[in-house]
């Protein structure tokens, strides 16, 4: 009689419980990577340079937990960010979420080289509420470790095998929902990013998964095998609803960006009367000397109020280089304006944007 009527109450309220039998809830697809949209994009064929592969994490500095979800905390994140060196986790066989209460933050005092791997199980969560992660070389707070802060060669910052969703910067300034990186080096490599938000408005804020500035020499930012957006899963921001830079080159490689928004209006320069933005779909690019490179990538379902549903390129001295290799860029609809011939894309750049074995479209 129990378990028929225990049956029978799992049946009407029409969900499988633990008791029932069952699983506690249907797989969330932003942090069980076996449901979710996966890293990457599975047909890109783009070379990976040696300095845009994993970096190796087989003898960490910090192990965060001791094979228990519960071991696995923000605090104990937060704590090993501040550290620096090679961070991985031991938090139990099965995908988890770590949500955070404040963001972790590098200090730039510390190992100058930063490497956290989340083994494909581990999701980082700004809750709704904070942005995840912060690097800035010229943040005093973090401690100034050069006279020349926008342009030294640490910390050297990768993020790999993770997910980051809710990452929230509307309280911040300056764009990057789930990270804002300045200065030394930064990359990206087999991970995922939903739901990431930063300022509505504006015309200079941006990044609603990532914003960067000042990279040492002017190298690239790598991102690679990662995966920004998904139908319900795009991040969002003024402008450059996934990436966001300001005089700063990406070199983006068998990636997917998908269903990510640029819902700032009025562009930049902001039109009278209104807060500006709305560029930059999927990417927001301005400044002056740098380049964007997309290779093996699909960039589809993007859309800005303003310019450039997929992209958003401008080199304002005209010395900058578009790049786009072996990609398919689909459906990225542009409400105010983009560059003929281009869809979904707005460049002023050193001449027209180099497309080679791609779709626009």
């Amino acid at each position: 009689m129990f378990r028929g009527s225990w049956g029978s109450a799992c049946l009407a309220a029409g969900v499988l419980l633990l008791a029932c039998g069952g699983s506690s809830a249907p797989a969330d697809p932003r942090t069980d990577p076996g449901e979710g949209p996966p890293s990457g994009n599975g047909d890109g064929t783009c070379d990976v340079p040696s300095a845009a592969q994993e970096e190796d994490v087989s003898t960490p500095d910090t192990v965060i937990g001791d094979g228990t979800p519960e071991s696995c905390t923000g605090d104990a994140f937060i704590e090993a960010v501040a550290r620096g060196g090679v961070i991985t986790f031991d938090c139990g066989p099965d995908p988890l979420v770590i949500t955070l209460d404040r963001s972790a933050k590098v200090f730039n005092d510390q190992n100058p080289d930063i490497v956290i791997d989340g083994g494909g199980k581990v999701t980082l969560s700004g809750g709704g509420r904070t942005r995840i992660l912060y690097m800035n070389t010229c943040d005093e707070d973090q401690v100034w470790t050069t006279p020349h802060c926008d342009d030294q060669d640490h910390p050297r910052l990768t993020v790999q095998n993770l997910s980051f969703v809710d990452g929230n910067a509307k309280s911040e300034d300056d764009g990057g929902g789930a990270i804002f990186a300045r200065g030394g080096r930064f990359k990206v490599v087999n991970s995922r990013f939903f739901n990431n938000v930063c300022h509505d408005v504006g015309p200079d804020v941006g990044g609603g998964a990532i914003r960067v500035f000042d990279q040492h020499q002017d190298q690239p930012v790598y991102v690679v095998d990662s995966t920004f957006g998904g139908e319900g899963l795009g991040n969002v921001c003024s402008n450059g609803g996934a990436l966001s830079s300001i005089g700063v080159s990406y070199t983006v490689i068998n990636s997917v960006l998908t269903h990510n928004e640029a819902i700032g209006y009025g562009a930049n320069p902001q039109q009278e009367g209104t807060p500006g933005g709305g560029s930059g779909g999927a990417i927001y690019n301005d400044g002056n000397t740098f380049t964007l490179t997309v290779c093996g990538t699909r960039i589809a379902d993007n859309h800005a109020n303003e310019g450039g549903g997929a992209i958003f390129f401008v080199s304002n001295d005209r010395s900058g280089t578009l790049v786009i290799e072996d990609s398919v860029l689909e459906n990225n609809p542009s409400e105010g304006f983009e560059t003929d011939g281009y869809p979904g894309i707005f460049v002023l750049a050193n001449g027209e944007p180099q497309v080679t074995d791609s779709v626009l479209r």
